[in-house]
């Protein structure tokens, strides 16, 4: 039985480049063309969708249809295609034609109907592979000023050919007729064939919006943030080796002069705390498990951004799911080689332990929050349920692709990197502590250390945040490889400051400040997501709520995790470097 799984989900991981069409787009005349209809819901609520035929919509008359081979990332996104039944031939016109018949024979149609129209709601549709979308119907007020609801009944498809290949379609709604009980709806619709110079490979054009995402402010923020690398690595640059260079001065100073007026001396300084300093973190288990993480999630954004900026991912259903899912399970060797090294240099034995919560972290993280939100979405009846054969589908992935790669990655770390090697001793006893100011202390550090990264960012994530949440669809990865490397170079600067503040106060717990420091960006990006919630959007019910709040809580989560790692990293070989430089006793 598990055979037949592992089989699907490797056929699962390599459809990412296969289109979710069967279709090569490729026509010859008078060819079926089918329409799928997709989901239904409420304008505000761009996730809250439902089966395009869970209203009291009518089949068209065609009822036999090739099967449709969903991907796993349009199962994951909530994507139902459904055959709407319409007859359409490739390059044939068609004129006005009924396809179905709707009786409000009772009151449960009459008030959905009337309920959808009074929501705004929206549908879509699919035409080899463009998609489309409409509006159900339009309130107006009567002569008292109440409301009136009436449904659009008539659809004009127009579709735009270049040679043999669909590059364009509109869809007219027209002949809107008063929903009351009791009402005999008449459903009908047109097609019309027109010659186009659009080329093939730039169809999707129109449903960019460069006005929105290449503004001036934009450019504006690149520009800001790009300013910011510039004058932070200035300032670290020049403070740091300013004061390093006075640091060694003096440690020079000391080693001249004698035992005894070193003991009767003042020594201060990141120095004194050499025997400490590569001591192992609290929790190296766990440290060890999120640094590997961090350093998987990071290559998977970087891996991912450059795969859309080369192929143009979202021009494809679901095709940024299936790549992050793809590339997610091939670079998990990553995430055992760093958090397996990690944690043997830590002097750790329990390894098959690490390995296990380092695997499962994203996974977990991921699927356990979904797990809660899909019993919302099952409530609700909604089209973002996830099917239990998808997720058996993921768990398959995880437990015979990511795991296995994982104890690779994590048997190769331990064998080639896993060998300590510091510039310093490890004293046995731990050296004390000594007490400091409060804005010394490690956590208020982390507070103060995801000002600047997130700074650098929050234009970016209001762009992303729109084309996740809203309408618009997001196309400028070059923008986004700009920010995220603004991002690594911001947050490796700014914890590098952090930790050497942290080591001159002699605290050499620098290991989790660092990331912490780092990782506190993901906490000022959710506090952003209540201001965009509520000022940005027009989100209501429960269930858009609950989703928004869920889903921006895993990516702050995964976002911490990696910019934490990427701080963390930067630190380490800030402070390797320092104390190699030294000559200790």
């Amino acid at each position: 039985m598990w055979h037949s799984w592992l089989f699907s989900a490797l056929l699962l991981l390599a459809s990412v480049y296969v289109q979710a069409d069967e279709h090569n787009h490729m026509y010859k005349d008078e060819e079926q063309v089918v329409l799928w209809m997709n989901t239904v819901g409420p304008y505000h609520n761009r996730q809250e969708t439902y089966r395009f035929f869970s209203l009291p919509f009518c089949h068209g008359p065609q009822s036999s249809i090739d099967h449709y081979h969903e991907t796993l990332g349009e199962s994951l996104q909530g994507i139902e295609l459904e055959f709407s039944g319409l007859d359409i031939k490739f390059g044939v016109d068609k004129s006005q034609e009924k396809y179905c018949e709707l009786e409000l024979s009772n009151d449960e149609k009459f008030k959905a109907l009337e309920y959808s129209v009074r929501n705004h709601y929206w549908y879509q549709m699919f035409v080899d592979d463009l998609p489309i979308w409409g509006i159900v119907g339009d309130v107006t007020k009567n002569h008292d000023g109440g409301d009136e609801y009436y449904i659009w009944t008539h659809k004009k498809l127009e579709f735009g050919r270049n040679g043999n290949q669909i590059v364009d379609v509109n869809l007219t709604s027209e002949a809107k007729i008063k929903v009351t009980p009791g009402a005999k709806i008449v459903f009908t619709y047109e097609i019309v064939w027109r010659n186009s110079k659009i080329d093939f490979s730039r169809r999707f054009e129109k449903y960019l919006d460069p006005n929105f995402f290449q503004h001036r402010i934009h450019w504006f923020s690149i520009f800001n943030s790009f300013m910011m690398v510039i004058f932070l690595i200035g300032l670290v640059s020049m403070i740091l080796m300013r004061t390093l260079r006075k640091d060694y001065a003096r440690y020079r100073r000391d080693e001249e002069i004698d035992d005894m007026d070193r003991d009767l001396g003042d020594e201060y300084g990141w120095k004194q705390i050499h025997g400490d300093v590569f001591r192992a973190p609290a929790y190296p288990v766990a440290f060890s498990a999120v640094i590997g993480a961090g350093a998987q999630l990071g290559l998977v954004c970087l891996c991912v951004i450059l795969m859309a900026i080369i192929d143009d991912l979202y021009t494809g259903r679901g095709s940024i799911m299936n790549a992050a899912i793809l590339v997610y399970a091939a670079t998990s060797p990553v995430n055992g080689y760093f958090g397996g090294s990690m944690y043997y240099k830590f002097g750790g034995k329990e390894w098959i332990k690490q390995m296990l919560i380092s695997a499962a972290l994203i996974p977990t993280l991921i699927c356990g929050s979904t797990f809660v939100i899909n019993f919302v979405a099952i409530y609700y009846h909604a089209s973002r349920a996830i099917p239990f054969t998808s997720m058996l589908a993921v768990f398959t992935i995880c437990l015979f692709v990511v795991l296995p790669l994982t104890l690779s990655g994590t048997v190769l770390g331990r064998s080639v990197s896993g060998r300590a090697s510091y510039p310093c001793r490890v004293n046995t006893v731990p050296r004390p502590i000594p007490e400091k100011k409060w804005f010394m202390e490690p956590v208020a550090i982390a507070l103060f250390g995801g000002i600047l990264p997130f700074g650098s960012i929050f234009i970016e994530m209001y762009f992303i945040f729109t084309s996740f949440w809203a309408y618009k669809i997001y196309y400028v990865y070059g923008f986004m490889l700009l920010v995220f490397i603004i991002l690594v170079l911001v947050t490796i600067c700014v914890t590098i400051v952090c930790s050497y503040f942290l080591l001159n106060a002699e605290d050499y717990r620098w290991q989790w400040t660092s990331f912490s420091a780092a990782a506190s960006t993901a906490l000022y990006v959710y506090f952003y997501s209540f201001y965009y919630f509520f000022f940005k959007t027009k989100m209501y019910g429960f269930f858009q709520t609950s989703f928004y709040f869920g889903n921006m809580l895993v990516f702050s989560v995964a976002f911490g995790i990696m910019t934490g790692t990427i701080g963390y990293m930067g630190t380490n070989f800030f402070v390797h470097k320092i104390y190699s430089t030294v000559k200790i006793d």
